[in-house]
């Protein structure tokens, strides 16, 4: 199978179960934007020194995968049978929630905005974060005009705030701590 098939140049790319779109659709708009942050949490990957996270992280990009493909799946029109996506799975929303409560027990209280940065892993992190969120919002204007599985906002929305929880435990188990916003920053 070749990489370029030629069927893009006019500006339009092909959905899942058929039909075309242009690229700048919302829909596109949105799969391309998890597939963005699937390619950072890959890089944080590379960065990350702990293990455990790595480990979590690598998971996610499945995940991120799959939702990609469903967003990248419209609705059934003209008679059409929607083809059959991959689901997240059911219980990894929970799984997410309880991975944030582990590493907030380990974690020093926040007391303090934390800046984006210390460790190169948890810059790598933060990153992914503000992506995720990016992702999140463009998913979001796409269910203002197109189905969207509820899964995937809340899925979204979930994972950003791991990020970020990582991002904290990475600095931590690194030794370098967060880096604390200041209302009135000195050189």
């Amino acid at each position: 199978m070749k990489i370029y098939t030629r069927t893009g140049d006019a500006g339009e790319t092909g959905l899942f179960g058929g039909g075309r779109v242009g690229k700048d659709h919302s829909r596109v708009g949105a799969y391309g934007t998890v597939d963005e942050l699937n390619a950072s949490i890959g890089w944080a990957v590379t960065q990350v020194v702990d293990a455990e996270i790595r480990s979590r992280l690598a998971l996610l990009q499945h995940d991120l995968f799959t939702l990609g493909a469903e967003l990248a799946t419209p609705p059934s029109r003209d008679g059409r049978k929607r083809p059959e996506v991959p689901l997240i799975p059911a219980g990894r929303i929970g799984e997410m929630e309880a991975w944030m409560d582990l590493a907030d027990a380990e974690l020093p209280e926040l007391r303090a905005f934390v800046l984006p940065g210390g460790s190169p892993g948890a810059a790598a992190l933060h990153v992914s974060r503000t992506i995720c969120r990016r992702a999140e919002r463009t998913v979001v204007h796409l269910a203002k005009t197109d189905p969207v599985d509820g899964i995937v906002i809340t899925y979204l929305n979930r994972l950003s705030d791991l990020l970020f929880t990582l991002a904290r435990l990475e600095n931590d188990r690194h030794g370098t701590g967060d880096v604390e916003w200041e209302k009135n920053p000195q050189l």
